[in-house]
């Protein structure tokens, strides 16, 4: 009795598996966007040339000035904005760039 119970709710999900793989609009099950969509997405953001790109806004933020030689970089200051935590190492004379968020640090020389 307990198998038959089961076999319907299986062959409803069957059909769910089988209708989404079918849509061609709807994102796929492994999480990827149809290419279709993406493509269309970011034409239509790039048209607007009134507004910066992420990358520009980011670039405008000057490189922050830290004391020690690693700097802990999350993103923001609030945890449910952020990024996982990244340890910078600061030896290089150039700004080290987060992987993440593109924010820049610089080690500060007291001389």
């Amino acid at each position: 009795m307990a198998a038959f119970g089961r076999r319907p709710g299986l062959t409803m999900a069957t059909q769910l598996m089988k209708s989404l793989t079918r849509s061609s609009n709807s994102r796929s099950l492994c999480g990827i966007v149809n290419s279709e969509v993406i493509t269309s997405h970011t034409a239509k953001w790039m048209q607007d040339t009134s507004k910066k790109s992420p990358m520009e806004l980011i670039d405008e933020v000057p490189p922050i000035k830290v004391e020690g030689r690693i700097v802990a970089c999350e993103g923001d200051n609030d945890p449910a904005l952020g990024h996982p935590i990244e340890f910078i190492c600061l030896d290089k004379e150039e700004p080290a760039v987060c992987k993440y968020c593109g924010l820049r640090y610089v080690q500060h020389h007291h001389h």
